[in-house]
């Protein structure tokens, strides 16, 4: 089994920062690509930020300049540094991963989703 556990939301004034980070767990043989969606209320989960296992990153047109998004191969994480923070960005962040466990001797894929951690951003 795969945990993904995201942490660092909570309240912060518009022009602020925030930090998240997400840690994967457990039956891990690798991982691919990792990233971060978020759903406001009423609105559909939407894409934030993904970064390959060799660095590429990729942003929604949203946050580009504003957000970065990084990852630590050894530890298994993601983080998501918010910068210069809008009340639009006040959403339910999910963490996802796109990871590989072994299994006697074969492989399956599986992408996991973490739990959501929500992110207010005040005017």
């Amino acid at each position: 089994q795969v945990q993904l556990v995201e942490s660092g939301g909570g309240l912060a004034q518009a022009g602020g920062s925030l930090r998240l980070s997400c840690a994967a767990s457990g039956n891990i043989f690798s991982i691919n690509v990792m990233g971060w969606y978020r759903q406001a209320p009423g609105k559909q989960r939407e894409l934030v930020a993904t970064i390959s296992s060799v660095g590429s990153t990729n942003y929604a047109d949203s946050v580009k300049g504003r957000f970065t998004i990084s990852r630590d191969n050894a530890k298994n994480t993601v983080y998501l540094q918010m910068n210069s923070l809008k009340s639009e960005d006040t959403a339910v962040y999910y963490c996802n991963a796109d990871i590989r466990s072994s299994n006697g001797g074969w492989y399956t894929n599986y992408d996991y989703w973490g739990q959501g951690t929500q992110v207010t951003v005040s005017s």
